[in-house]
């Protein structure tokens, strides 16, 4: 093994690891808070372990062995340095502190060029824009009839929602995987021999399973603090709502973005509303603390990855 795959495959192994870790908890967070107290964690690894195998499997044939779904069509294959690899591993430390920043912005902007970084940054400021809008359109609906922090779902209703959730999650957890597997698959050749693709499936599902395990990990708490997220009613719309917004974009064009601005547009446009409908008993002051935290963390993910491509292609290239 020569160095440059030695670097290639540190740089999957953190990547890999930091996605799942990082990212994941945006389409597994609220199907791991609603269920974990139901069934056991390994009943919910096994189900989200089939829909990866068969997300990585599908791509894989349709697309020629590019398991990226064309997200790397901008950014061509490049000899792996040992830059390349550190940018994953700064991702792993801000995972462990909690931090949920964009793995699309620190992993792709040392691989990408600044006319691509560039593309990218609009195309997810405008996904959390849009997301935050629809979601505060919806919401703004929904709290009308429904409660979701007090209002329980009836028992004879549960197990419709129930299974509800499960299909909605597999839905959001396949259209999220093809937007950010570009992420992970940045390492790898963009035409996969079918050991490769074996490899990475067996990798990613060991990483997910310690996810499960440890029931979501730290970054788990940007859920669990929103209001309402442990009730599988509330779960299921806020899945169905962010997957539909991912397939837009994913049908928009092929440049990446960052999911996890999308994802926390759709949680503040939900709060935003919720505190204005119950506006008696949720107030203001708590809402907008919450919400700016979040974004604050957003452009602190962002700050670095900049400082890491202007390092990169102003000094190490």
């Amino acid at each position: 093994m020569d160095i440059h795959a030695l670097y290639a495959f540190i740089g999957f192994m953190l990547a890999a690891y930091a996605v799942i870790a990082n990212d994941s908890v945006q389409t597994l967070g609220t199907f791991i808070a609603s269920n974990i107290k139901v069934f056991k964690w390994y009943w919910l690894w096994l189900a989200a372990s089939v829909v990866l195998i068969f997300t990585l499997g599908y791509g894989w044939v349709v697309n020629d062995g590019d398991i990226s779904y064309g997200r790397l069509n901008k950014i061509p294959y490049q000899e792996i340095q040992w830059y390349h690899a550190a940018a994953p591993a700064v991702l792993v430390l801000l995972t462990r502190f909690g931090i949920p920043v964009s793995t699309t912005f620190l992993v792709l902007s040392v691989f990408a060029s600044t006319f691509v970084l560039e593309k990218m940054l609009v195309k997810s400021m405008i996904g959390y824009g849009l997301a935050a809008i629809v979601a505060f359109a919806l919401w703004m609906v929904i709290a009308r009839f429904i409660n979701e922090k007090f209002n329980k779902v009836k028992k004879e209703h549960r197990i419709y929602w129930r299974t509800l959730q499960w299909f909605s999650t597999g839905f959001l957890w396949f259209t999220w995987l093809s937007h950010d597997m570009a992420n992970i698959a940045v390492y790898l050749p963009r035409q996969l021999p079918l050991e490769y693709l074996a490899g990475a499936i067996v990798i990613l599902c060991g990483w997910l399973g310690y996810i499960f395990y440890s029931h979501g990990g730290k970054i788990q708490k940007i859920v669990l603090e929103k209001s309402g997220t442990r009730f599988m009613r509330s779960a299921t719309i806020i899945d169905l709502v962010y997957a539909f917004i991912l397939l837009y974009f994913k049908q928009y064009n092929d440049i990446p973005m960052s999911t996890t601005w999308v994802f926390v547009g759709v949680l503040t446009g939900r709060e935003i509303a919720i505190a204005h409908t119950y506006r008696a008993k949720y107030k203001f002051g708590y809402i907008f603390p919450l919400v700016g935290k979040d974004f604050m963390k957003m452009i602190f993910g962002l700050a670095v990855s900049v400082a890491l491509v202007l390092a990169i292609h102003y000094f190490f290239e």
